[in-house]
């Protein structure tokens, strides 16, 4: 992780940690880089979620942007993925997308994409930040008519769903579908672009007020959309997150169908049409053990990464994958999208169980996943940079390792967008991997709170 950009951007508490000044330098420097190039005058369009903070860090961001020559485009709340999109489509410089994702309302990020739609490598972050922080190179304000200028329009929104409806050519009358939106940027998407798809559907969690942003909804807290599907008999149910460029599903039984098992099951229907690249998925190294089970029993061959999606999408690139994701619920389709595309993945879903005519359940009841405890302990920022060098932590894990060997694993990680650590223990016996994550937790709360 850099100084500013972590995984996905630069993120922190907005207006405390990432600051109105913070933002206004992020956009000068972003724009000074991309005056480097051919244009002139670079054009960068900027979109973002719901929350309280975004429209405050976006007239900063286009403040400095402008102030060093860049014209904008305001695209308005749309999700991450559209901008992505969206900036390839029109030719444009940069797109940014001013979102803390899964976040509460406190936190906002602020993430950039290249002229092609993919995020900024880690070099051109970190010349950002030398600019920022080192002062490496002064941007050159400008007065006048050099200025840039800010405009706005509504139809990037119409044109992003255009092109998710393209992906798919099948008729999805007949399923129930339940959407959950997060109180976030799916809300004014998902409605339109599900009418558009002639499906029958009901909409949760779509009156976004600036700060219930992902509050007891959305892809991580999937229970009122569980409670939801079960009530009111749907087919299926799907929650985006804030920014929607995750997707978790939900079967008819009310039981959470996660990112592990949406790539195994589009994954196998890929091969099954002669459209899965090399027979190869992306996955990281939260996936489930049963994820490889599967893989193995479909002649499947699975490519593993560290967490973050960027990571696997740069392994996706590298070996010409069509298919990529994580467990949380990002998921990528290279053949329509440069990241992680919540609608999409629902879309893509839908159209496998509309054509194979199964259930939800049934088509998740084909990977057998083993028990995974999963414990998030909350620490300082000190205590993050510590982690890696606290002899007793490693001991702890050496010993939890230790007693797992053959049976299971134990993976504990930073968060590389939160003040926490990840503790994932994974075995057959789930009381014993209980225990062990349990104990791991106590000792990680102790050394580093």
């Amino acid at each position: 992780m850099g100084r500013l950009f972590g995984t996905d951007g630069a993120r922190g508490i907005a207006n405390s940690e990432l600051t109105c000044e913070l933002s206004m330098q992020i956009g000068r420097a972003t724009a000074m880089l991309l005056s480097d190039g051919n244009r002139k005058r670079p054009r960068v369009l900027i979109g973002t979620d719901t929350r309280i903070s975004s429209q405050m860090l976006q007239s900063a961001i286009a403040a400095g942007l402008c102030s060093v020559g860049a014209d904008v485009l305001i695209l308005g709340v749309l999700p991450t993925p559209a901008v992505a999109f969206l900036v390839k489509e029109y030719g444009y410089d940069a797109g940014v997308m001013i979102s803390a994702s899964h976040n509460p309302c406190e936190y906002n990020g602020i993430k950039i994409f290249k002229s092609d739609g993919y995020k900024l490598p880690d070099e051109l972050e970190e010349q950002i930040e030398a600019i920022i922080l080192d002062r490496s190179i002064v941007p050159e304000v400008k007065i006048g008519g050099d200025v840039g200028r800010i405009r706005s329009s509504d139809m990037p929104r119409f044109d992003y769903i255009e092109h998710l409806l393209e992906t798919v050519d099948c008729d999805f009358s007949g399923i129930k579908i339940a959407l959950d939106c997060a109180n976030g940027s799916a809300s004014f998407t998902a409605p339109d672009l599900f009418t558009e798809l002639g499906a029958d559907f009901e909409v949760i969690s779509a009156v976004p007020n600036g700060i219930n942003i992902n509050r007891d909804c959305g892809s991580t807290h999937t229970e009122s959309l569980q409670r939801f599907v079960t009530d009111n008999n749907c087919a299926v149910g799907f929650a985006f997150d804030g920014d929607a460029d995750r997707l978790l599903a939900v079967d008819e039984n009310g039981n959470v169908v996660d990112g592990d098992k949406i790539v195994a099951i589009c994954a196998k229907y890929l091969k099954e049409k002669g459209r899965l690249k090399n027979d190869t998925a992306v996955v990281t190294v939260m996936s489930n053990l049963g994820f490889h089970d599967f893989c193995e029993k479909n002649s499947i061959k699975a490519e593993v990464t560290t967490v973050g999606d960027r990571y696997v999408l740069e392994k996706m690139l590298d070996g010409g994958f069509s298919i990529g994701g994580e467990q949380s619920g990002h998921v990528i389709f290279l053949d329509y999208a440069t990241t992680g595309d919540g609608q999409l993945t629902a879309i893509q879903l839908l159209q496998i169980i509309k054509k194979s005519g199964k259930k939800l359940s049934e088509l998740a009841a084909e990977i057998d996943m083993y028990p995974q405890i999963m414990i998030n302990v909350r620490v300082s920022n000190i205590g993050k940079v510590r982690y890696n060098n606290d002899m007793e932590i490693k001991k702890a894990v050496a010993n939890a390792e230790k007693e797992l060997f053959g049976t299971g694993r134990v993976l504990v990680r930073v968060s590389g967008t939160e003040p926490l650590i990840r503790i994932m223990v994974e075995g057959k016996d789930e009381n014993k991997i209980r225990q062990i994550a349990e104990e791991l937790a106590t000792v990680i709360k102790e050394r580093l709170i």
